[in-house]
């Protein structure tokens, strides 16, 4: 970048700080009991797709003496997925870990993702290019992609550019599918034959590639910090204006971390949580019927405004609309050609209804027509709906503005409801990591380097006692396949890391829903304000709400 803000200079000063065994100069490791997260069920099939690596232990890092590589290494990274705030600090505090193990070491960069490694496009990352990124966000120092590396012949081309670059290890930085790939070319490379140690480390803004060895993945501190900073502004501007209220759609399809954690700092109205709705079988005129009490209950107050967190993925985990999108994935993927072939639209929408069950084709056509066109479009690359794109917030909106209406000719709403409506998504991904994520990310990229100088392939790096100083945290790594499962993925059954939703029986949700009742009547709101870089380590340094609560602090 040729013109830079005085923050981003700023930036390029801050010393990372790191768990204290990292200033030693030389560490061993110590195995560490682990119990089998992977189902039962799942077991055998595991084995046999990663005998060589099926198994293993967890390990931590301890002072001490250990026979550690010493010869120049040559060592690739690959970032992969969606970008996740702090990804430039894991490169260099990989990069700085492996010219202080040997200063003729080298760092290969895969540029454009897991597509880079098959392709062989890659440049060299050196202390100049390294030192432009760091303490920054986004992914841009060698881009990302979404490949995922699965057939016989994309494994062999990776195995063919590991070779003609002599790499010694590659570092995969992503998140699930991403640490999927990782553990399938480890075991590809040693049936191979090839001494090459493959590592990955936890990425997703998500928060939903977690377990009891992977506290949190990174970027999801910043992610959230971002986007409570504007639901702060946004609760401010709602008590200020008193005429509004807002709907904020905030990523996270799988999961409802983010929305939780943003619960807890800004203390919305209204924070739905996708694991509850579906756990209680929740139909959608139920969610809409519990909106609708809390706006009629606040006006009643007198207060025509309010603040709703909708997670992204929501739709997707209400039932009846779950069942719909399977069955409209269904129709899509057996019309093949002659659906791709219909405008988008009415032409879609009628092809769709005329194919639906009776029921579900009532329910459809309940839904906002904007909505049922979003149902309608191209699924991605891997069959799924793109839930990012459909306007659950506006959904919402519509069939509250109807649920009111029927409550005000009842004589139940005596109220005025006017509304605004927000998705805070990409806003959140590359910005300026937090101390937080820049120290972690710093410290998963050193841990990563760690793990490759004991030769632990098929590892992911893991540091633990994150609610500490950062100085007492606990690096080490445990075995990508123990958190794998089996589903059933296009016809076919495949491994990957099992996605870790929000815990309905974790101290963090309890924690929540002993307040949001309360929440929802106050206007009360919290306001966190904008990521501190500078200031007393309180306000900088501070992790997530949730991690606290989860971790006993």
């Amino acid at each position: 970048m040729l013109e830079q803000s005085p923050l981003h200079a700023a930036r390029y000063a801050y010393v990372p700080k790191v768990p204290e065994i990292f200033l030693e100069p030389i560490q061993n490791i110590r195995p560490l009991p682990t119990e089998k997260v992977e189902p039962e069920k799942d077991r055998e099939s595991l084995k046999k797709l990663f005998p060589n690596s099926y198994a293993r232990p967890a390990i931590k890092f301890v002072k001490g003496e250990a026979a550690m590589e010493e010869k120049a290494l040559t060592v690739g990274v690959i970032l992969s997925g969606g970008p996740a705030a702090g990804g430039h600090n894991v490169i260099a505090g990989l990069f700085d870990a492996l010219k202080k193990a040997n200063p003729q070491s080298r760092l290969i960069g895969f540029r454009g993702g897991p597509s880079g490694l098959i392709e062989g496009k890659y440049t060299e990352l050196t202390s100049d290019v390294v030192d432009q990124y760091r303490n920054t966000g986004g992914f841009d120092i060698i881009g990302s992609g979404r490949t995922k590396i699965e057939t016989a012949e994309q494994l062999e081309k990776s195995f063919k550019t590991a070779e003609q670059l002599n790499l010694d290890a590659l570092v995969v930085i992503g998140g699930d599918d991403s640490n999927t790939n990782a553990a399938l070319l480890s075991e590809y490379f040693i049936q191979k034959g090839a001494p090459l140690t493959v590592v990955g480390v936890p990425k997703t803004i998500d928060g939903d590639l977690k377990n009891e060895w992977i506290e949190t993945s990174f970027g999801f501190d910043t992610a959230t910090k971002v986007y409570s900073e504007l639901i702060g502004n946004i609760c401010r501007d709602a008590a200020s204006g008193r005429k509004y209220w807002h709907f904020i759609k905030l990523m996270g399809r799988s999961a409802s971390h983010i929305a939780l954690e943003c619960a807890f700092q800004t203390r919305p109205n209204i924070a739905l949580i996708s694991e509850e709705v579906e756990a209680r079988q929740m139909s959608l005129s139920q969610i809409v019927g519990t909106i609708a009490d809390a706006i009629s209950a606040r006006a009643a107050k007198g207060e025509n405004f309010g603040v709703i967190i909708v997670p992204e993925g929501l739709i997707e985990f209400i039932p009846e609309i779950k069942l719909l999108i399977a069955q409209i994935n269904d129709i899509i993927a057996a019309a093949g050609a002659e659906y791709e072939s219909l405008s988008r639209g009415e032409a879609q929408r009628t092809f769709i209804l005329s194919r639906l069950p009776a029921e579900s084709g009532r329910l459809f056509s309940s839904l906002p027509e904007s909505i049922q066109t979003q149902l309608c479009w191209d699924r991605d690359p891997h069959g799924n709906v793109q839930v990012s794109r459909i306007e659950t917030e506006k959904l919402l909106v519509e069939m509250t503005a109807r649920k009111l209406q029927e409550m005000a000719a009842a004589g139940i709403y005596k109220g005025k409801f006017d509304y605004q409506t927000h998705f805070f998504g990409y806003e959140g991904r590359c910005a300026f990591p937090s101390n937080f994520d820049a120290d972690y990310c710093y410290s998963l990229g050193y841990d990563a380097c760690l793990l490759i100088l004991h030769r632990l392939t098929g590892y992911i790096a893991a540091i633990r006692n994150l609610t500490a100083q950062p100085k007492d945290w606990l690096p080490g790594g445990i075995p990508i396949v123990s958190m794998m499962n089996i589903e059933h993925r296009h016809g076919k059954e495949k491994p990957v890391i099992k996605k870790a939703l929000v815990d309905l029986e974790g101290r963090a949700f309890k924690a929540f829903a002993a307040v949001r009742d309360k929440w929802a009547l106050s206007s009360d709101y919290r306001i966190p304000g904008s990521i501190q870089y500078f200031g007393p380590p309180a306000i900088t340094d501070a992790p997530a709400i949730i991690l606290q609560l989860e971790r006993h602090s």
